[in-house]
């Protein structure tokens, strides 16, 4: 596996990139690090403002990018087999985005520091713009490492299952792990005492093609390092995950990469599970 991590002077930064070794073995590791100066990464804005001590200033967060990577690089165990150490300035989200398409990677890695939604918009957050612009899978770090021995996989629909299937199958994790395959059942909000809508007929359909589509994924996922349970709970699927995510390692659900309005009008139950969960969550594209 090919993975990017994106690393700045933080303490989840440097959780990010531990997780990643607790969760798999890749072969082939990029370290990326950037600061973003604003319009003074341009030395000739710089000039003509006539900033004091600009190239000094510059050279500085160069050298600091370049020893944080250092630092870094020393973390990733001795038997992956290449480590690339890329520091730029420029925007840290585009260019984690970018040496993750550049390279083909397979993971893009990035902590997050729990900024509230509303911080987000206004103030920006990497590890929100990797995610919402990635079209690779992205894994956000929050709270403290930890092995993963549980794990809630969060599937919506056939497509959803097939997609986590494939990648638990091809990546296993490094330990055995406990994985649990949830669906959320949406209520449909009708209540007819007569049940001259049918339903009732219907709701036990839907019942049915739920219990089927977790049994039948776990069937999917084949590995000898897994015990895979199955659960369907009715509720607000955001909500739900967040519940069931109380106690686990890691949550692995998928992006259906909806941007601008659409996202806006329909959500993002990715998005609002990486925000309200604590452990890190995978979201496969």
């Amino acid at each position: 596996m090919r993975v990017v991590i994106g690393v700045d002077w933080s303490d989840q930064a440097f959780a990010a990139v531990t997780q990643t070794f607790q969760l798999y073995h890749p072969t082939d590791v990029t370290l990326v690090h950037s600061v973003d100066l604003g319009i003074l990464k341009h030395p000739f804005m710089a000039q003509a403002g006539n900033v004091q001590g600009y190239d000094d200033f510059r050279h500085a967060m160069v050298d600091s990018g370049s020893q944080l990577l250092e630092r870094a690089a020393a973390m990733v165990p001795v038997e992956v087999a290449s480590i690339r150490k890329v520091n730029e300035i420029g925007s840290p989200a585009q260019l984690i985005l970018d040496c993750a398409n550049n390279l083909s990677a397979g993971l893009v890695v990035v902590g997050a520091r729990g900024r509230s939604r509303l911080s987000e918009v206004v103030l920006g957050s990497v590890s929100h713009r990797v995610l919402m612009h990635s079209s690779r899978p992205v894994l956000i770090v929050r709270g403290a490492v930890r092995k993963v021995r549980r794990v809630l996989v969060a599937i919506e629909d056939r497509d959803d299952a097939d997609r986590i299937a494939k990648w638990l199958t091809h990546y296993p994790f490094v330990d055995s792990t406990e994985l649990c395959v949830l669906h959320a059942l949406v209520p449909i909000g009708i209540s007819d005492p007569y049940d001259a809508l049918g339903t009732g007929i219907w709701w036990e359909g839907a019942e049915r093609y739920a219990d089927e589509l977790v049994k039948s994924t776990a069937c999917k996922i084949v590995n000898p390092r897994y015990t895979v349970s199955t659960k369907v709970a009715t509720g607000n699927p955001a909500a739900v995950i967040e519940e069931e995510a109380d106690g686990r390692d890691l949550v692995v659900v998928t992006s259906h990469g909806r941007k601008g309005l659409s996202r806006f009008l329909l959500g993002s139950v990715s998005h609002a599970v990486v925000h309200h969960v604590t452990c890190p969550v995978l979201v496969l594209r």
